[in-house]
């Protein structure tokens, strides 16, 4: 049996359409390849739509103690990027709620206009250099991560510190 050789898109259904769909595209700085009063495909890449948002007017909001998807992440080419994606939604008065090392990634975390959480996330580490984190113990001592300041990383960034400076696990948050 083969496994799939990419993961295409996500459905979200929001009483809130008009208020997500204009989110998300802002959030990923992409369009709308097609919408109608009940559904719009966005995509910011190559695939046809990567989410689709779905209007049900009259859903009940989701309790945060429910069940399911705890957050889905979008990983960015470079630290620049990342930063660059950070600031420009800070502007916009769209703060992360959360800012973490986690070894093999530096991330932030939003949540949209539902309160769906999404991560972006650059890599720190090559996959081999991640598979051999994940296995070893400073990964079993602390599985999540550590909390870092973005704006703090991002002064040290532009006034010369190395990528891997800002992105390594051992210093982290101090």
């Amino acid at each position: 049996m083969a496994s799939p050789i990419k993961f295409a898109h996500v459905v979200l259904k929001s009483s809130r359409y008009t208020e997500m769909v204009s989110w998300w595209t802002d959030f990923l700085e992409g369009a709308v390849r097609h919408g109608d009063d009940f559904i719009s495909f966005l995509s910011y890449d190559d695939e046809h739509h990567r989410i689709a948002i779905a209007n049900f007017p009259h859903l009940e909001p989701r309790s945060p103690m429910a069940e399911g998807v705890e957050h889905f992440a979008f990983t960015y080419a470079s630290l620049d990027d990342l930063f660059a994606q950070f600031e420009r939604m800070k502007e916009k008065g769209i703060s992360p709620y959360w800012t973490i090392n986690h070894g093999m990634t530096l991330s932030a975390y939003y949540r949209d206009p539902d309160g769906n959480q999404v991560e972006t996330q650059v890599d720190a580490m090559s996959m081999d250099e991640a598979d051999a984190f994940m296995s070893g113990p400073l990964f079993a001592a602390n599985p999540i991560g550590v909390d870092v300041n973005f704006d703090e990383l991002i002064a040290r960034y532009k006034a010369g510190a190395s990528a891997s400076s800002i992105t390594d696990y051992a210093t982290a948050g101090k």
